[in-house]
């Protein structure tokens, strides 16, 4: 499985941005796919997860309810909307997928090779 993120940039706080992920490959394999994100400084935090097949997506309290995880499974991309950002929202933001339901990073097969989002206050 392959992924490429989009959609990083810089945004001023309050702004929003849309990160989009494209899977390929053995596609089959996926059941989870979750964001997670790395700041300067501070450990892998988990952001976000959808089940590739439905159900109730998964938030991290810190981006709970400022942000929404979709996917559009003909385009076999899922994409991370991102509003209300903060300053401490800034990170390298990684496409994961994985073969199981987990919100663990360790549980994640496959990762993309990262977009940054910058939040400037």
């Amino acid at each position: 499985v392959q992924l490429e993120e989009s959609g990083g940039g810089l945004v001023q706080a309050g702004g929003s941005l849309r990160l989009s992920c494209a899977a390929s490959g053995s596609t089959f394999e996926i059941y989870t796919m979750g964001w997670f994100r790395q700041a300067p400084g501070k450990e892998h935090e988990f952001v976000a997860a959808i089940a590739w097949t439905g159900g109730t997506p998964n938030y991290a309290d810190s981006v709970r309810g400022r942000s929404t995880i979709s996917r559009d499974n003909a385009k076999n991309t899922v994409y991370l909307q991102m509003n209300s950002l903060k300053p401490e929202d800034t990170a390298v933001y990684y496409c994961a997928a994985s073969g199981t339901w987990s919100v663990a990073g360790r549980d994640y097969d496959y990762w993309g090779q990262g977009t940054q989002v910058t939040v400037s206050s």
